[in-house]
């Protein structure tokens, strides 16, 4: 569909921005990004569930979640190329109504084979959300409110995550497993209503050519190189299966850059990465992405394995800092705008370090009101840094570029987050069995510490009228569980020392990340009329105008 605002004015397109339109038109964005992620929040807590109700396995069901993630991925580099064939408000809207269809299509799910498969069509459609909604903010609002408008559309990734497990735990309890799917329908409905009455498409360009040996080799790529990082822990990091992903990814990668490199028209555009802010804020976000991925993922585990909380209690406990990280995006944006990136990243990431090292002191009786402060200072160190960071580098690609650094950043920061998961994970079950090991050496079966405690405990069952033998093996087990738990508990607190690290590295990243302030208009010389002032044109020319069209 051929944009109507082709032949606009700049001072016309000016003139719509500062409407309060584009504001109307970020809710929808919002709503889509929100319904989207929440979706994926709420399944990590429904497996248990569908697992009984299908009558599966728990190996079987997981593929919800996998199937979803590696679906979602492969189509995230083609949305450059349907920005720009189709615009990119058509993308969004097809992109959340295919969601929600698939949504309904998971409810009325019959078994674990076609609850999979919807969610695979689900993840092909919702994939493309994200970074075509990212793409339409930056391409529709004016370069000095798109960081406000960047933080408002962070609210919706940052609290969804935390509602997730909390709404989902409640449904699963007191409504069926289909209200899971059902929860997102009038969400995306209202989604696609207000896309379509409130965005503005950006310019299309009929003709271009498809790039599908790069679709292919980036979906080949990205798709194996995120089921190996998946699977790794389960499967073995030195099973046949796992090596074989990772010769496949490589060889994928080499090829896909080959193509992309020689190609006028790449599916994934990697010159971008000659651009070195761009490369330098894709990176940095990338290690923050990891740094914030290991508190989501050891304090969930923390709190469930170590604490005995249920999901949905897990969840309540996580709130807060969602509720503080929200916060703090939109206020990141105006702190951004006004101080720059240095100060305003500097303090972020420092804080977020630093808490996260705080971690470590994590035992198996910490209150969790201390867990609580500690976490929501720290999701104060991630809503300053991480979108500014993101904004940073979107900042330095050209205008008609932005379609394809979208994607590009957001299946970087995607590939990054699933590397970090599998790394803790790896991490986490080599230093449980280091302390496995150190307890048992430090507290053996024969010292007076272990023979009191299982006295002790014997007792206690032998009063349930069974065996004083029975006792004793009974209280033997009780007390390797407890040297389990304990090894677990310092093997998490371990992991989170580690998952300060990339937060730290980011430090010196942010130096080269300053934001040039606009160049200052040229006003016109006598004998010129309006062609000096076109200098300051582009600082207010919507990205979606190509160049042709802006010099129409």
């Amino acid at each position: 569909m051929t944009d109507s605002t082709t032949g606009t004015s700049p001072d016309g397109q000016s003139a719509k921005n500062s409407s309060g339109g584009m504001w109307l038109g970020l809710i929808a964005i919002v709503l889509g990004t929100f319904v989207s992620v929440l979706n994926s929040s709420l399944m990590s807590v429904a497996l248990p569930k569908l697992t009984a109700v299908f009558g599966s396995d728990t190996q079987t069901m997981q593929w919800m979640l996998t199937g979803y993630m590696l679906a979602s991925a492969m189509v995230i580099p083609m949305t450059g190329y349907l920005g720009l064939r189709f615009g990119n408000k058509t993308v969004f809207v097809y992109s959340v109504a295919g969601f929600t269809i698939g949504s309904v299509l998971c409810a009325l799910a019959w078994s674990d084979t076609s609850v999979i498969f919807f969610r695979i069509v689900q993840g092909f459609a919702g994939g493309f959300i994200m970074p075509v909604g990212m793409s339409i903010i930056y391409t529709s609002f004016p370069r000095e409110k798109v960081s406000t408008a960047i933080g408002l559309w962070g609210i919706a990734a940052m609290v969804a995550p935390a509602l997730g497990p909390t709404a989902g735990g409640y449904l699963i309890q007191y409504y069926s497993w289909r209200w899971l799917f059902l929860i997102n329908i009038p969400i995306g409905i209202f989604a696609v209503i207000l896309g379509n009455l409130l965005l503005k498409n950006s310019q299309t360009k009929k003709g271009v050519k498809f790039d599908f040996p790069g679709a292919v080799l980036s979906m080949i790529f990205f798709g194996s190189i995120l089921l190996a990082l998946s699977k790794g822990q389960s499967e073995g990091w030195t099973s046949m299966f796992i090596l074989s992903l990772f010769f496949v990814a490589l060889f994928s990668l080499l090829l896909l850059l080959w193509v992309e490199l020689g190609t006028e028209t790449p599916v994934l555009d990697v010159r971008l990465f000659a651009i070195p802010q761009f490369t330098i804020s894709t990176i940095a976000s990338c290690l923050v992405m990891m740094g914030m991925m290991g508190g989501s993922f050891l304090a969930p585990l923390y709190l469930q394995n170590i604490q005995g909380l249920n999901a949905m209690q897990a969840g309540l406990v996580m709130m807060p800092q969602a509720i503080v990280m929200a916060l703090m995006m939109p206020l990141s944006g105006k702190l951004n705008d006004k101080y720059g990136i240095i100060p305003i990243g500097l303090v972020g990431l420092t804080i977020l370090g630093v808490t996260t090292l705080k971690l470590h002191l994590l035992a198996a009786d910490t209150p969790n009101h201390w867990l609580i402060w500690i976490m929501s200072i720290r999701s104060i160190g991630i809503g300053l840094c991480m979108m500014p960071m993101t904004s940073a580098g979107m900042s330095a690609v050209a205008p008609h570029q932005i379609g394809n650094a979208s994607p590009l950043g957001n299946v970087s920061r995607q590939v990054a987050g699933s590397m970090s998961i599998a790394i803790f994970t790896a991490l986490m079950s080599s230093r449980q069995l280091v302390h496995a090991q150190h307890i048992n050496e430090s507290v053996t079966v024969d010292s007076l510490a272990a023979s009191n405690a299982i006295s002790a405990i014997s007792g206690y069952v032998y009063q349930s009228a069974v065996d004083m033998s029975t006792a004793t093996g009974a209280a033997t087990s009780v007390i390797a569980g407890m040297i389990q738990k304990e090894a677990l508990v310092r093997a998490i607190a371990d992991t989170f020392y580690i998952s300060a690290i990339p937060a730290f590295l980011c430090l010196p990243f942010v130096f080269f990340m300053s934001k040039r302030k606009a160049a200052t208009p040229v006003k016109p010389q006598a004998g010129t009329g309006d062609k000096a002032a076109a200098p300051a044109g582009p600082a207010a020319v919507s990205a979606q105008e190509t160049p042709a069209t802006v010099k129409a």
